[in-house]
């Protein structure tokens, strides 16, 4: 397999621990190891204290497989394989795929959610995003012509990253309507449910709603534990789930005992965890509008519906990648620009999960300042 170089986590790999100042990241604040171990319960405590650092089970741990099924239901742990989130797409991706097979992908995207495809041999299809009226929109006459009946895979992420977009139920039904009358294979990326500014948006998780869906999810995001590297597949297809465990023989094999055992003790914490990065989240919201929205109409801001980032646009002269090399040069902000999903217009990801944004903020702010105009 020949595949493209990750533009985004290069990215990240030259900036991401040698600035000081992140703009960027998609995650929530994270836990540190003696927080997330005050919440366990006497049961994941006793797991905890006598823990061998042997094999798992290459499907998961059968505790975190049925913490993780609460989801799903009326799926069950049977239907459900743990793995890295980055691994479980490159899962997926190779179960499903075949050379010449064509894939329609909303973007913009995490790269790996169209790359892996690509360099299998798939024909890879864009379908985009657009702005309408200051706010991210969903094409679905745009979709359903580029649904084929040689149409093998229809990529999603919602709510996305990098726009924060999220469909209302309504657009959630007609797609999964569109996909379902094509005989596609529907491929979720959630790995930023939970993160609904209003739950009453919260989408069903595809794999409930279409029995060829396959729902991403972990604790990265939502969680706020991206250490644990704890991600997982949920499907009704039993065909396609078993493709999958066989794959994973080839990769991880199975997963971390430790991280199994934190996982489960996170899963059942799920409302306090999850309030506790909402409330970041929602300040941080208010307080990214207010800083782009005062800075002279250098910026666009487009507010993002859900999730733990935003995807405003530069309207300086110049491109926003040049932008983003003086922020993190000059001023130690690194920014992520759009280009690193493939995304042009003077696009660029702010993060929103995380304590320290104002901190943020106020360095660009002060760069901006020095520079002018």
């Amino acid at each position: 397999m020949q595949i493209e170089p990750f533009a985004l986590e290069r990215y990240f790999a030259r900036h991401e621990f040698s600035a000081r100042y992140l703009l960027s990241p998609s995650d929530c604040e994270s836990w540190r190891m003696s927080d997330l171990l005050s919440l366990a319960d006497a049961e994941t405590r006793l797991l905890w204290e006598n823990l061998r650092l042997g094999y798992t089970e290459s499907e998961g741990h059968p505790l975190l497989r049925d913490e993780i099924a609460r989801f799903y239901a009326p799926l069950t742990a049977r239907q459900v394989l743990t793995a890295a989130p980055e691994e479980a797409i490159f899962i997926a991706m190779n179960g499903l795929l075949d050379a010449g097979d064509r894939v329609v992908v909303l973007e913009p995207a995490y790269q790996s959610l169209h790359a892996v495809a690509r360099a299998l041999g798939a024909r890879v299809e864009s379908w985009p995003l657009v702005v309408e009226g200051g706010r991210w929109s969903l094409d679905l006459n745009r979709l359903q012509d580029l649904l084929r009946a040689s149409t093998r895979l229809v990529v999603v992420n919602f709510p996305n990253n990098p726009t924060g977009y999220l469909p209302t139920p309504g657009e959630w039904e007609e797609l999964i309507s569109l996909v379902r009358r094509s005989g596609a294979f529907l491929f979720s990326d959630e790995m930023y449910r939970l993160l609904e500014y209003d739950p009453s948006m919260r989408l069903p998780p595809a794999c409930t709603c279409y029995e060829r869906a396959i729902s991403l999810a972990g604790l990265s995001k939502a969680f706020g534990l991206p250490g644990l590297r704890m991600g997982w597949l949920a499907c009704a297809d039993a065909a396609g789930m078993e493709k999958f465990q066989i794959f994973k023989d080839y990769t991880t094999i199975c997963s971390s005992a430790p991280s199994e055992v934190l996982s489960i003790i996170a899963l059942r914490s799920q409302e306090m965890i999850v309030e506790r990065n909402l409330a970041i989240v929602r300040e941080n919201l208010a307080t990214a509008r207010a800083f782009f929205g005062a800075q002279g109409g250098r910026f666009a801001w487009i507010d993002p519906c859900a999730g733990s980032v935003a995807f405003p646009r530069w309207l300086g002269e110049k491109p926003v990648e040049e932008l983003a090399e003086e922020a993190v040069t000059r001023a130690g902000v690194m920014m992520v620009p759009g280009s690193m999903f493939g995304y042009g217009g003077g696009h660029f990801r702010v993060g929103l999960g995380r304590r320290n944004l104002p901190e943020v903020l106020s360095a660009l702010g002060s760069y901006l300042g020095q520079k002018g105009g």
